[in-house]
């Protein structure tokens, strides 16, 4: 049996996170929900749907499979034997899918379905066998421990989350940040008619909108920053060496991974490669420069740059226009069968530059880190 080890119990926290992502997704957009003329044995019973969609099919199981290998690993973790944390990461994925799918009875627009409660289940179960499986080959603790610093927790659940991120449109290539013009509009809805808000509220129709056209080497910058930022990211939290240049290789091609798979959601997998314009590759090219040119540095200054990073391209996407591909991309997400998706997708390109903001400060006020070997 595995000792406790409190230090890396990161997955469950991870696991508890991951879902309330998928009950957001599963729930949104919350409004209009009804009891209905729906007795109490309707409503706990899942009905087998007359449709089959291969995409809601596949996102069910996929979608259940990080959570079923977290709740595993973390339970391993925290001291549990193999098998009791293999029936907890089963057992907990199916009760929180019965409980959103039953919750979908009182949602309009939203269908419950015993096949969606089966893939789920099924996908948590292979994700407790892929964690199972990696253990055996002894690809978790100690391929961590050599590839990254003891406390990366953090900084690795932004990591993992940051492709996906990219899933909703995004102002500019690789701009992640809130989109102050959305941001603004819905201020002065939230705000309309609150007395004590009217100094506010005209301070917000004072500001002057984005710019027109953003320049190009702004824009270009931003793509630049938006893909070195996780690169810089990862360095702050591994020793210099060849691990850095392989993840650095494997972010960077997630990155473009993320934005493709956002175009092909949108416009169709033969208009996969939309969001790819002049000034993209140029910006690729440089940000791979920057990361070799960097794999030297240290943990710290690493951190400092990442912060530098996301607050300048947070600056660039509150400036950047949404142009007419942008917005029939939010069109697009905000009126299709990805609407499930759309505020949780949106939620995690607005924050994500916040929370690597966040870490990092909390990286750089800490007392430095000890030393890790190559």
């Amino acid at each position: 049996m595995p000792a406790s080890d409190p230090r890396i119990s990161t997955a469950l926290w991870l696991a508890l996170i991951y879902g309330g992502f998928i009950a957001y997704a599963s729930l949104y957009p919350f409004t209009g929900w009804s009891l209905g003329p729906v007795s109490l044995t309707e409503w706990l019973m899942l009905p087998m749907p007359r449709w089959r969609v291969p995409f809601d099919i596949w996102a069910n199981f996929l979608g259940y499979v990080p959570l079923g290998a977290l709740l595993y690993t973390g339970a391993v973790r925290s001291g549990l034997r193999a098998w009791r944390a293999a029936l907890l990461a089963v057992a907990v994925p199916m009760a929180l899918s019965y409980v959103v799918e039953v919750a979908q009875h009182g949602l309009p627009g939203r269908f419950p379905s015993l096949l969606d409660w089966e893939l789920n289940s099924a996908g948590a179960a292979a994700g407790v066998v892929l964690a199972f499986a990696l253990g055996l080959l002894r690809l978790g603790d100690g391929a961590r421990a050599r590839w990254f610093a003891q406390d990366s927790g953090g900084a690795l659940a932004l990591l993992v989350v940051w492709p996906a991120s990219l899933l909703f449109p995004t102002p500019l290539p690789m701009g992640l940040g809130p989109a102050w013009e959305r941001v603004r509009e819905g201020l002065l809805v939230l705000l309309d008619g609150v007395e004590w808000a009217e100094p506010l509220m005209q301070a917000l129709a004072e500001i002057p909108p984005p710019l027109q056209r953003l320049p190009a080497l702004l824009e270009a910058l931003g793509t630049t920053l938006g893909l070195l930022a996780p690169v810089l990211l990862a360095y702050a939290v591994m020793p210099p060496g060849w691990r850095r240049l392989v993840l650095a290789v494997v972010l960077l091609l997630a990155g473009l991974g993320g934005a493709t798979a956002s175009a092909a959601l949108n416009f169709g997998p033969a208009h996969a490669l939309a969001w790819v314009g002049p000034l993209v590759w140029p910006a690729v090219a440089v940000a791979a420069l920057g990361a070799l040119v960097l794999v030297g540095t240290g943990r710290r200054l690493a951190a400092a740059l990442v912060l530098v990073a996301v607050l300048l391209l947070m600056v660039l996407v509150a400036q950047a226009p949404a142009d007419p591909y942008f917005a029939s991309s939010v069109q697009a997400w905000e009126h299709s069968r990805y609407v499930r998706f759309h505020g949780l997708a949106q939620w995690l390109g607005w924050l994500w530059p916040v929370a690597a903001a966040a870490w990092c400060v909390g990286r750089l006020v800490r007392r430095p880190l000890p030393t890790m070997g190559p």
